[in-house]
């Protein structure tokens, strides 16, 4: 982890340039979930490309950008798309943008991602709340030599995900309608999609979703002590025997209709956070 923490001052120095705010919450937006940033009272959007160290984002459905601001009334910076490992970045390029984040003063993270469904009670288009996560990726972020100034040398994931936050969640989706399932999501390298042997292995894994994202960051987060708040919508069924071909256009529309749900629940999950915190 050479050389992340004076990378991430770099990128903090430009930012500042462009917005002297501190966010209190870090916030990814996955495949086809931008809409959310619609709703932050925008003070400043910052292109990746104009940021040092910062990769650029090549996936569909992914402006690359940073957008600063507040969100109900709640100071917060966003990812308007993520990085992923398939796009031949490491793990460490990869997180890099929530690791600018901590050293802004974010202190909750929430990600979200499009992801396939495993358990067969999920439909398209559902919201399922992290609870747990399975990692097949083939390296880690915090691989190397530890910067003591980033966290601690060996982070404990007894509680990845913090409770307190999911409560705030599930308390607001109900209050919402908004049906919020809960599950166990497993990242996989990618960008191939799943066989079915593989789908079937997952499943006996205990996964209810998977995507291609999400868990590196997480492991990032928690290495830097921040909370962590999680949803996955499903946007395609892995299920073996009724496998069908993905269509990226069909994720992205899938992805769509349940962001738009998670549009009404984020901004209410961070305004009773902030307000409990």
């Amino acid at each position: 982890m050479q050389g992340i923490w004076e990378h991430a001052q770099a990128a903090i120095d430009t930012i500042r340039t462009r917005w002297p705010g501190t966010p209190r919450v870090g916030l990814i937006l996955g495949t086809g979930l931008g809409g959310l940033s619609e709703q932050i009272e925008t003070e400043a959007t910052i292109p990746y490309h104009e940021i040092p160290h910062f990769p650029t984002s090549t996936a569909p459905g992914h402006a690359g950008r940073l957008v600063c601001g507040t969100l109900r009334g709640v100071p917060i910076v966003a990812m308007e798309g993520r990085l992923h490992y398939y796009e031949g970045y490491t793990l460490q390029q990869v997180t890099f943008p929530v690791r600018v984040m901590r050293a802004l003063g974010a202190e909750l993270l929430i990600a979200t991602n499009a992801a396939g469904g495993i358990n067969p009670q999920l439909d398209l288009a559902d919201l399922v709340l992290i609870e747990d996560h399975i990692n097949l990726m083939p390296d880690n972020p915090l691989r190397g030599v530890n910067d003591d100034r980033l966290g601690p040398r060996w982070p404990d994931l007894a509680e990845p995900y913090t409770k307190s936050v999911m409560a705030v969640a599930r308390k607001s989706a109900l209050e919402m309608g908004i049906h919020l399932h809960k599950g166990v999501f497993v990242a996989v390298p990618g960008p191939n999609l799943e066989t079915r042997a593989e789908y079937r292995m997952l499943k006996q894994f205990g996964a209810d979703v998977v995507g291609m994202s999400t868990v590196p960051e997480v492991l990032v987060a928690v290495h830097g002590g921040m909370q962590v708040l999680a949803f996955s919508v499903v946007t395609d069924l892995c299920l073996p025997d009724h496998l069908e071909p993905v269509e990226v256009p069909k994720i992205l529309a899938n992805a769509d209709i349940g962001g738009k749900k998670l549009a009404r629940l984020i901004p209410e999950v961070v305004a009773r956070w902030a307000a409990e915190a």
